[in-house]
């Protein structure tokens, strides 16, 4: 079977699976497992590669007034790849080649390629996800092993979540201009690590803040995963979120308990890394009772001097 993959989720699915021989083609953003970067490109963004955050979002709302997603497919190439199955999704309408273009584009290649429609809002669902997938490459034995192997790992860190009492007040941020709140299953896992998330709601999408919603909750613990983006990436952001009204007297800064995690790699990814993300939030909320497993990155915990960059704040412990 020849496999092509529209979105780097679905990219890491497939792999999983154990069918990465058999992917033809991914998106101009997947990047994992890092060989797949060598495969052809199949689709193209009209984001500018030096756009700030907010330019970002403007587009981004100005493409959703009009149904026109950022991404389009290259034809030529598809049809050069002759696809058997096509993974896409219907969940996001603008950061993915839009469901209507794919459909067309699907019923004018040579042997009609079967499309396959991932729309996760939740763990479950993810690893629902993975099943359908592994259906329709005819996998199924071997999904169920892996499948099982995901939801072990994550019951680890349920059990071990039970037992804490001080669960922490935390605000997930999937982007800081504007501050976008988390969503569909960012919030379950808050919950798994150990902490309250006090805005996102889980199976909800994300949404645009006011920033005094945040000030309201007074979070004890700030974690930026903003979609898209790596943490050095979200590190240019922490000027504008830092100078936000009433940040330096958050509990979280008072706590030293702001953090940034790789939001391109983990959280915005509803695959297999999601498991990942819970595991590196939980070691970030609790230390002390979670520990980081081999080979994920902890989260990166920022210090005053890196959160206003030399200026001059009083701040209590």
């Amino acid at each position: 079977m020849r496999i092509v993959s529209l979105l780097p989720s679905a990219t890491e699915i497939v792999c999983e699976l154990g069918l990465g021989e058999q992917l033809v083609g991914v998106t101009h953003e997947c990047d994992y497992p890092p060989w797949v970067a060598a495969l052809p490109k199949v689709t193209r963004t009209l984001i500018p590669p030096n756009a700030t955050s907010r330019q970002i979002d403007t587009l981004v709302r100005e493409r959703l007034k009009t149904q026109r997603a950022l991404y389009t497919l290259d034809r030529p190439i598809l049809e050069r790849l002759r696809p058997d199955l096509i993974v896409t999704q219907a969940l996001c309408d603008v950061c993915a080649v839009a469901e209507a273009e794919v459909a067309a584009a699907a019923r004018e290649l040579p042997g009609r390629p079967l499309v396959v429609n991932l729309e996760p809002t939740s763990l479950s669902e993810v690893f629902e996800s993975l099943q359908t997938v592994a259906e329709a490459a005819n996998v199924v034995d071997y999904a169920t092993q892996v499948i099982e192997r995901l939801r072990q790992r994550v019951e680890m860190v349920r059990c071990r979540s039970a037992a804490i009492t001080n669960r922490p007040r935390v605000v997930l941020l999937e982007w800081i201009d504007p501050p976008f709140s988390c969503g569909h299953w960012s919030p379950e896992l808050v919950q798994l690590a150990g902490g309250i998330e006090g805005i996102g709601r889980a199976g909800q999408p994300s949404r645009t803040l006011r920033w005094q919603e945040v000030v309201d909750v007074n979070p004890e613990v700030l974690v930026m995963a903003c979609c898209g983006f790596t943490t050095t990436r979200t590190l240019q952001d922490i000027p504008i979120l830092a100078a936000y009204p009433g940040f330096a007297e958050l509990a979280c800064v008072q706590r030293g308990q702001v953090f940034v995690i790789d939001g391109n790699a983990y959280f915005s990814r509803p695959g297999p890394r999601l498991v990942d993300s819970l595991e590196i939030l939980a070691h970030a909320l609790h230390p002390d009772v979670h520990p980081l497993p081999p080979g994920c990155p902890a989260a990166r915990r920022l210090s005053l001097r890196e959160l206003f960059a030399g200026a001059t704040v009083t701040v209590g412990r």
